[in-house]
C-alpha cells in the first residue's frame, strides 16, 4: 500500500442498527476498488470485515473493523463499527477517532434505537454525518417514508438527497445522481440521461440541494437571491462546506444496494467531496492527571508534535497484542521510539502495519490523519495517548456506559484459577465497557459487560487465550439487618483439661438507620474489665461480614453491651469474642431480621407503541414508574426497579421489542424486602450452602 499525504485521506465510522448491511456495503465499496474480485456474502461467511470465526458463526458484526479503501489517488479509512447494542463501546471508538460518520438505515425499517443511538455519539463528538438509506432492493422498502422517518426522528437537521433510487424493491436498478442529474445503472461508473418519468423528481430535489448548498456560505446565499441559481461548482463547492460542518446540521442522503452494488459508485465518489478532511479536526485534549478540557486547533499535519489516541486493543495467542491508534498530528514510523503520554512509558514500534479485516499490509510512515496498526507493545491499551517527551496532555477519551449485564465465574481447574485475574484485566483494559471485580458481598468473581453476547463473546476470547471459565447468575448482593430492638446473654465456658475458657456477654440489638454499624458499652460496676470489651466488638464485627440468616453483610445495626461475666482465671479474649459473637448471633434472630435489596434507577427508550407493554413489565416487576416522555416517535420510561428482577433484562427486552429497545441502569439505594419473599431467598442460600 503506498503512502498516503493528510489531504488525501478520509477517515469514516459506518455505523447504524444491526442489520443495515454495513459489512455487504464494505463488501462493495472493497470489490469497486479492486481490492476484492468478488463479493462476500454474510451467508456465506466470507466478508473482508466480518472475519473472526465468531463473527461467521453469529452473521454478527462484533468489533471494530478497519478498511482501507484506495480509490482515485485517496485512502478512505473505513471504520466499520458493530451495529448490535452490546458493543456500542466499540462503535463510540469509532466514532470518536473518524472525522465524519457514516449512518447506514434499512430502507425497510426506516430509524431504529441503534440509529438513534448511533446519532447521538456522533452529536457528541461534533461530528458531520452523512447518511446511506441500504437495502432498497428488498421487499417493502421504501427511500421516502425512510426519509421521512429521518425527518421527523432528527427534526434539527435537514436532510439533502444527493441520490434518489431508480426504481424500488425488485425494480430497483439504479440511482440518479441530483447534482449532475444524470442516471448511474448497476455497479457501472457511466453515466447515463435519466428516465423521463424522474425529471420532475430529480428537479425538485436539486432545488433543495441548491438552497442548503447556498446556505454554507455567505457569497453564494447573497448571489441566490440576487440571481436564482448557483453554477455547478458553487453547488458542490457549498454542499462540501455543510456536509463537512457539524453545526449547519446539513445531512447529504444516498441511496444503495450493498449486497446488489447498486448506487455504490456514486457513494465512493461523494466521500471524497463530502467527508471531512482529517487536516480540518479539532482535537480535544485534557491535561494529564485532569484537568480542563481544551482542544488542538486546525488544521492538523505533520509538522506539528505527535498526538495519536489508541481506540481498540486486541490480544491474539499467536500474534499478541495488537494496538490500532489514529494520529491526529505528527508521524509515526517502522522502528520507531514514542512516548505513551498516559502511562508516562517508552514505547518501542518495531513494526507498523495496517489492517485490511485480518489482513495484514506493512507500511514503513503513517501521516497525519492516518490509522494504523502496532503489535506487541508492553504497556499501552486502549484508550491511552501517543505524544512526544515534552507533551503534557491526553487526548479526550469517550464517556462509555455503564455496564448492564453481570455473570459470576468459575474457573474449571486450578491452571485456569491462576491465570484468569491476568486474563481478565487484560480483556477489560482492551474494552472499557466491560469490567470485573472481586464481590466482597457474595464472595464471587463478577464480569459485567453490555448484554449476553457481549459476556459469551469475552468468554470465548478468554477460552481462545487458554483460560477455561465457566459462567453462572451472580447472586443480588442482599444487606441484612433488624426490624426491632432485643437483647441477649450468651456465656462461653469450657473446661477440658488445663486453662479454661470463660466468658458471658449480655447486649442488645436494635436498628439503626444513621450508620451502618455502631458499638456501645453501657456495662457499670465492672462486671466485665475494660480490656475485653474490644475483644467482644472483634467477635461481633466477625458475623457483620458473614451474615446470620443469609450470608450477607449486616447493616444499619447499633449493638449495646449493657451486662456480663468473667472469670478471675479462666477468661480471656477469644472467649468473650466467642460470647460477643453468639450473644450478637441470639439476639439479632429475634430482633426482626430481615433483608435489604438494591434498588436501580433504570431508563428505557422503546417506540412509542410499545410503552404500554413495557410499563406493564415493568409493573411485574416491581417497579415504580417515575416518569415518562417522547422524543420523535420513541418513548422513554425512567423507572425504580429492584435488582433481582432487572439481572437478565435485557435479554427480555430484545424480546419485547424485537431488539428496538434500550435502557441504561444505575444503582439508587438499598430497600426492605418484601415479608413475603423473605423466606424464599433464605431458603435459596441455605440450598447453595448445603451443595
Amino acid at each position: 500500500m503506498k503512502e498516503y499525504a493528510s489531504d488525501a485521506i478520509r477517515n469514516i465510522a459506518l455505523v447504524g442498527h444491526q442489520g443495515s448491511g454495513k459489512s455487504s456495503l464494505v463488501e462493495a465499496l472493497l470489490f469497486n476498488s479492486g481490492a476484492i474480485n468478488r463479493l462476500g456474502k454474510i451467508e456465506e461467511q466470507n466478508t473482508v470485515s466480518d472475519w473472526e470465526e465468531e463473527e461467521k458463526e453469529r452473521g454478527l458484526s462484533l468489533s471494530t473493523s478497519l478498511i482501507p479503501i484506495e480509490w482515485n489517488e485517496h485512502k478512505i479509512n473505513v471504520l466499520d463499527a458493530p451495529g448490535f447494542t452490546d458493543f456500542q463501546g466499540e462503535m463510540k471508538n469509532a466514532i470518536r477517532v473518524a472525522d465524519s460518520v457514516v449512518v447506514v438505515v434499512d430502507a425497510v425499517q426506516g430509524v431504529e434505537v441503534g440509529t438513534e443511538l448511533v446519532w447521538e455519539y456522533a452529536r457528541v463528538f461534533q461530528q458531520p454525518i452523512i447518511v446511506v438509506i441500504n437495502k432498497v432492493d428488498r421487499e417493502n422498502a421504501s427511500f421516502q417514508r425512510t426519509l421521512e422517518d429521518l425527518r421527523t426522528s432528527f427534526e434539527e437537521y435537514k436532510f439533502i438527497p444527493i441520490t434518489v433510487p431508480i426504481g424500488e424493491q425488485a425494480d430497483f436498478k439504479g440511482v440518479a445522481n441530483v447534482l449532475t442529474k444524470k442516471a448511474y445503472y448497476g455497479i457501472g461508473e457511466k453515466r447515463e440521461d435519466l428516465p423521463a418519468d424522474m425529471a420532475e423528481e430529480v428537479d425538485e430535489a436539486h432545488v433543495a440541494l441548491v438552497e442548503a448548498a447556498a446556505e454554507a456560505d455567505d457569497a453564494y446565499i447573497e448571489k441566490y437571491f440576487e440571481q436564482g441559481e448557483l453554477t455547478f461548482e458553487e453547488v458542490r463547492d457549498g454542499m462540501r462546506k455543510a456536509s463537512r460542518s457539524h453545526e449547519l446540521k446539513t445531512v447529504p442522503v444516498f441511496v444503495t444496494s450493498g449486497t446488489a452494488n447498486i448506487g455504490t459508485i456514486p457513494l465512493m465518489e461523494a466521500l471524497l467531496v463530502y467527508a471531512s478532511a482529517p487536516t480540518v479536526r479539532r482535537v480535544g485534549i485534557t491535561p494529564r492527571g485532569g484537568g480542563e478540557l481544551d482542544y488542538l486547533m486546525p488544521p492538523q499535519s505533520d509538522e506539528k508534535p505527535l498526538a495519536a489516541y489508541v481506540f481498540k486493543t486486541t490480544t491474539d495467542k499467536y500474534v499478541g497484542t495488537l494496538n490500532y491508534f489514529r494520529i491526529f498530528s505528527g508521524t509515526i514510523s517502522a522502528d520507531s521510539r514514542n512516548i505513551n503520554a498516559t502511562k508516562q512509558e517508552e514505547e518501542r514500534f518495531n513494526s507498523l502495519f495496517v489492517l485490511r479485516g485480518k489482513e495484514q499490509i506493512p507500511v514503513t510512515r503513517l501521516h497525519a490523519g492516518d490509522i494504523g496498526v502496532v503489535a506487541k507493545l508492553t504497556h499501552t491499551t486502549t484508550g491511552d495517548t501517543f505524544a512526544d517527551k515534552k507533551t503534557d496532555f491526553e487526548i479526550m477519551k469517550p464517556d462509555f456506559p455503564a455496564p448492564l449485564y453481570s455473570v459470576a465465574l468459575t474457573p474449571r481447574t486450578q491452571q485456569d484459577s491462576a491465570k484468569l485475574g491476568t486474563t481478565l484485566n487484560s480483556l477489560c483494559e482492551a474494552d472499557p465497557t466491560l469490567r470485573w471485580r472481586q464481590d466482597p458481598d457474595t464472595k464471587e468473581i463478577v464480569l459485567e459487560g453490555m448484554g449476553s453476547i457481549h459476556i459469551d463473546v469475552t468468554i470465548n476470547r478468554a477460552a481462545a487465550l487458554g483460560v477455561g471459565i465457566d459462567m453462572h447468575m451472580p447472586r443480588v448482593p442482599y444487606r441484612e439487618t433488624v426490624s426491632k430492638e432485643r437483647e441477649s446473654t450468651y456465656r462461653h465456658k469450657k473446661q477440658s483439661g488445663g486453662a479454661g475458657q470463660f466468658g458471658e456477654v449480655s447486649l442488645r440489638v436494635l436498628p439503626n438507620d444513621e450508620e451502618a454499624f455502631a458499638y456501645e458499652t453501657k456495662i457499670f460496676g465492672g462486671a466485665i474489665s475494660q480490656q475485653f470489651l474490644p475483644s467482644i466488638e472483634k467477635g461481633i464485627r466477625q458475623v457483620l461480614e458473614t451474615g446470620v440468616i443469609a450470608g450477607f453483610p449486616v447493616v444499619h445495626v447499633k449493638v449495646e453491651v449493657f451486662d456480663g461475666k468473667e472469670h478471675p482465671v479462666d477468661s480471656k479474649d477469644i472467649a468473650f469474642q466467642i460470647a460477643g459473637r453468639e450473644a450478637f448471633k441470639d439476639a439479632f434472630m429475634n430482633a426482626g431480621p430481615t433483608l435489604l435489596e438494591p434498588i436501580m434507577n433504570v431508563r428505557v427508550t422503546v417506540p412509542e407503541s410499545m410503552m404500554g407493554d413495557i410499563m406493564g413489565d415493568l409493573n411485574q416487576r416491581r417497579g415504580r414508574v417515575q416518569g415518562m416522555d417522547s422524543v420523535g416517535n420513541k418513548s422513554i420510561i425512567t423507572a425504580q426497579v429492584p435488582l433481582a428482577e432487572m439481572m437478565r433484562y435485557g435479554n427480555d427486552l430484545r424480546s419485547m421489542t424485537g431488539g428496538r429497545g434500550l435502557y441504561t441502569m444505575e444503582f439508587s439505594n438499598y430497600e426492605r424486602v418484601p415479608a413475603h419473599m423473605l423466606d424464599d431467598i433464605v431458603a435459596q442460600h441455605r440450598e447453595q450452602v448445603e451443595a
